[in-house]
């Protein structure tokens, strides 16, 4: 198992993230403007599909639908326009796939008051990964505050498939803002594909962020639930050195009410995980000394870490966009 626990560093390149976290939301507002102010920098196919968003309003009683599966029901196989499923507060009770051939959908939720899509599968239903509340199989794939929930109980280490994720992301370029995951064992199943987590918070207790996606996690709070077992943040699922997948956690913070917590631990053969946090060596808090790590824990340098503080770790500045506002 590799970990790499990366110091922050300021670099130059609008691309990279910046070392002071204070300055982070005015670089990523400096960087990702809307679309446009992007003339010529974006993939011309995700230019064009975003030049005329259509809105569908989703709520209860009312809107254009009562669910949310009935929103994405509507959107035709082989959309290549943006579809931003605006919906309102509320409990939705569903299970919800975003289909592969259903391309740019946008899940918006009110920042003030955040919808609550909650499922209660479980591996022992539906398999680990079909377990999900959200199943995002679809490229381009943004959601961006809302609530997602698997309800169903925390494991207690006897009942078999136990299991239960709250989102799967497959899609490749895929956005989350403002998005807040709970659950216990495999929260996430950060699957496969570039993905952008910015401002979210993630719970569980037992390889909660797994997969084998490649991720930048920008500003976001892992937050370990309390369990009577072994507590593990990630198992990244990395089969071979020359696998480009990856998850690095910059500007982000680990807290919860666990007794401690691995950072993560293998799952394939050759799991890689960066987290960025005001560099290593100036990490505070419990557990934030590096005397205690593993001896495969490496300090990377100034030069090791540069691919990783950086929105072209996932090729960001070619399709990603700031959350929609309608």
């Amino acid at each position: 198992m590799v970990l790499f626990f990366a110091p922050v560093v300021l670099s130059q390149g609008s691309a990279q993230i910046p070392a002071e976290k204070s300055k982070v939301n005015a670089w990523f507002d400096s960087t990702i403007k809307p679309l446009k102010e992007r003339a010529g920098t974006l993939d011309p196919d995700v230019a064009k599909a975003e030049a005329e968003p259509k809105i569908i309003k989703v709520k209860k009683g009312g809107g254009d639908f009562d669910t949310i599966t009935k929103a994405i029901a509507s959107v035709p196989i082989g959309n290549s326009k943006r579809v931003i499923i605006s919906i309102a507060p509320g409990v939705y009770n569903e299970k919800i796939t975003i289909d592969r051939n259903k391309p740019y959908v946008t899940l918006l939720g009110d920042p003030k008051n955040m919808p609550n899509v909650t499922f209660d599968g479980t591996a022992k239903k539906y398999g680990t990964v079909d377990s999900a509340t959200i199943i995002a199989l679809s490229g381009y794939f943004v959601a961006a505050y809302i609530n997602i929930v698997n309800s169903a109980p925390q494991p207690d280490g006897k009942m078999v498939g136990a299991q239960a994720v709250a989102l799967r992301v497959l899609g490749d370029r895929s956005a989350f803002y403002g998005v807040n995951l709970y659950g216990f064992q495999d929260t996430l199943c950060d699957d496969r594909g570039n993905h952008f987590f910015k401002d979210c918070n993630i719970r569980g207790t037992v390889d909660f962020i797994f997969g084998s996606g490649k991720s930048l996690y920008l500003n976001s709070e892992i937050y370990v639930e309390p369990d009577p077992g072994l507590t593990v943040i990630t198992a990244q699922a990395r089969e071979s050195e020359s696998e480009d997948t990856g998850y690095s956690f910059v500007h982000g913070k680990i807290t919860g009410e666990a007794k401690g917590a691995f950072l993560g631990r293998a799952w394939k053969s050759s799991p890689r995980v960066v987290t960025v946090f005001y560099g290593e060596y100036k990490c505070t808090g419990e557990g934030a000394s590096p005397s205690g790590r593993e001896p495969f824990a490496k300090q990377l340098t100034e030069k090791e870490v540069q691919p990783f503080i950086s929105l072209d770790f996932i090729g960001a500045t070619k399709w990603l966009l700031p959350p929609p506002k309608i």
